[in-house]
C-alpha cells in the first residue's frame, strides 16, 4: 500500500462528501487500492434525464422585475481540473443537489453513499451583481461510516446566468485530518449548476 493511499482515501471521502465531491472512482467507498481508484473511474450516478434537463423540473420564465437571485434548488456538477492526489483532470467528483437559502445558508445532498456522510452545509454572500462566494463544510468518514477522517472545506466562486437558470464558476476543496489543521489533500475544479423549478 503506497504512502499516499490514506491521502487518496481522504480526498475521495471528501470528494464524495458533497463537499464535496461525489466521485465514484471505483472508490465510492474506497475499498480498493490507489491504482484501481485512479485507473478505474466508473461513471457517477447521474440524475440527468435523457433530454439533458435535470430530472426534477423544467425551466421557468424569468421575471425581469425581480433582482437576480441564487436562492433555490440546483443540480450541481463538480469537475476536477487539478489536484495533488492523482485524480485525472475532467473527472466529475460530485453530481449533487444544493439548496441556497435566502438567509445566506446552503445545504448540499451529495451523490456519496449516506453512511459516509452525504450532506454538507455552507454559508454564502453575494458579490454584486450576479456573483456569489460560498464556503461549504463537509465531515468526511471512512467507507464504513465509523471512522472520522476529518473536515473538508470547499469554497466556490460562481456567477449566475442572465436568465437566473444556471450558474458556473470554480471551486477548491481542502481535506483535513481529524485534528482540523493537517491538510491531506487539495483539489481545484469547475462548478456547473442548473436550476430545478416546480
Amino acid at each position: 500500500m503506497s504512502a499516499s493511499f490514506p491521502r487518496l482515501v481522504a480526498v475521495f471521502a471528501v470528494a464524495l462528501a458533497g463537499v464535496g465531491i461525489a466521485a465514484r472512482a471505483d472508490a465510492e467507498c474506497f475499498a480498493t487500492t490507489p491504482q484501481s481508484v485512479i485507473t478505474k473511474l466508473a461513471p457517477l450516478p447521474s440524475f440527468q434525464s435523457r433530454s439533458g434537463q435535470a430530472a426534477a423540473g423544467t425551466l421557468g420564465a424569468v421575471d425581469p422585475s425581480k433582482p437576480p437571485s441564487i436562492v433555490g434548488l440546483w443540480h450541481v456538477l463538480l469537475t476536477t481540473t487539478s489536484n495533488d492526489v492523482g485524480i485525472p483532470p475532467g473527472a466529475v467528483i460530485d453530481d449533487a443537489y444544493a439548496t441556497w437559502h435566502s438567509d445566506g445558508t446552503e445545504l448540499m445532498n451529495s451523490s456519496r453513499p449516506p453512511m459516509t456522510g452525504s450532506f454538507c452545509m455552507g454559508v454564502w454572500a453575494q458579490l454584486p451583481p450576479r456573483s456569489y462566494r460560498l464556503k461549504h463544510i463537509a465531515l468526511s468518514w471512512n467507507p464504513t461510516g465509523t471512522v472520522f477522517v476529518g473536515p473538508a472545506i470547499i469554497t466556490q466562486e460562481v456567477t449566475l446566468s442572465p436568465a437566473d437558470q444556471s450558474y458556473e464558476g470554480t471551486f477548491t476543496l481542502d481535506q483535513y485530518a481529524a485534528d482540523g489543521t493537517t491538510r491531506l489533500a487539495h483539489i481545484e475544479g469547475t462548478v456547473e449548476a442548473t436550476r430545478i423549478t416546480p
